[in-house]
């Protein structure tokens, strides 16, 4: 049980360079600085394209940055989902590590790579032209996301007075008379540690989770299931906010008791912790479910597609 802590300890310990370096980009953001100014980098066309890359890569940062931008309102829901279905949490460094020969090791992760890259990127796309024409209000400002100004609210040092901010932030106008180590550094550092700490806290309860059910357990029922349930039984281990989902789906596969369509499923409704992150806005929990419930259809569907593909090749 002692391996419990410590994997959470250290899972929030590796996030912890993330959250700080994310608050302090959404401070450089919010304030009328160069970075500020280019903020519209990650709003713009190719901003799917640059979610679904970055989330390709073998960490768990991208998804929270992801999910706290978002939050924000400095990325759109579909390039939230394009990070969200590319994100393979642990699941890469396990399928490197595991003893499958080593052409089929890389056929393995070269397939998973690339078929969740193109999903991740046409789903984005498709996801914002959708939302684009059903919007009724007028699109808000680049780079100003969901603290864009209102008319006759007043400006303090590059922050706007009536922004909303989440209640594990202090309002902007908190921060005028503060010093840059202030805004830049010590905030951002002290808001990366109390979200690390909850982190873990969560963290543990899954592992502990994990621990008393039995990995074994998992990964026997998944290896007895049919072959037309798998995906659907991977895709709920997927949704588990936690390393050690996509551990469980990866050695799983090693082990030859899922094939590859029900991996993927899995690890594209697996976000990692962007999940948790992303439900920290209580009062957005009805949009978050609908988030949550759109990456386990996507990842039903994608697995249930690349099953029926394996199924009659």
């Amino acid at each position: 049980m002692g391996d419990v802590f410590l994997d959470g300890f250290l899972d929030a310990l590796k996030l912890l360079p993330f959250l700080f370096l994310l608050y302090i980009l959404i401070e450089l953001l919010e304030h009328k600085t160069a970075v500020g100014r280019l903020g519209r980098a990650i709003t713009g066309k190719f901003a799917p394209l640059i979610g679904g890359a970055a989330g390709l890569l073998p960490m768990c940062g991208f998804s929270v940055m992801a999910s706290k931008l978002y939050r924000k309102g400095y990325l759109t829901v579909g390039t939230l989902l394009a990070v969200f279905i590319a994100t393979s949490d642990e699941a890469l460094l396990v399928l490197a590590l595991s003893s499958l020969p080593p052409l089929e090791k890389t056929y393995t992760i070269l397939a998973l790579l690339g078929s969740k890259f193109v999903l991740a990127v046409g789903v984005g796309y498709l996801v914002d032209l959708v939302a684009k024409r059903f919007r009724t209000a007028p699109p808000l400002p680049q780079g100003g996301g969901e603290h864009a100004a209102h008319e006759g609210e007043e400006e303090h040092d590059g922050h706007m007075c009536g922004e909303e901010h989440g209640a594990d932030e202090p309002s902007v106008c908190e921060h005028k008379h503060e010093s840059k180590w202030t805004v830049y550094l010590f905030s951002p550092l002290l808001h990366a540690l109390e979200v690390a700490a909850v982190v873990f806290v969560f963290n543990v309860a899954f592992g502990l989770l994990f621990y008393f059910i039995g990995q074994e357990k998992v990964i026997g029922f998944m290896q007895g299931a049919g072959y037309w349930y798998r995906p659907l039984f991977a895709a709920l281990v997927g949704l588990v906010p936690n390393c050690a989902s996509s551990v469980v789906l990866a050695e799983t596969y090693a082990l030859g008791g899922i094939g590859f369509s029900a991996l993927l499923g899995g690890l594209v409704t697996n976000a990692g912790f962007g999940v948790f992150i992303l439900f920290r806005d209580g009062k957005k929990w009805k949009r978050n479910l609908l988030i949550l419930g759109a990456t386990f259809l996507l990842g039903v569907l994608f697995g249930y597609a690349a099953s029926a593909i394996e199924f009659f090749i």
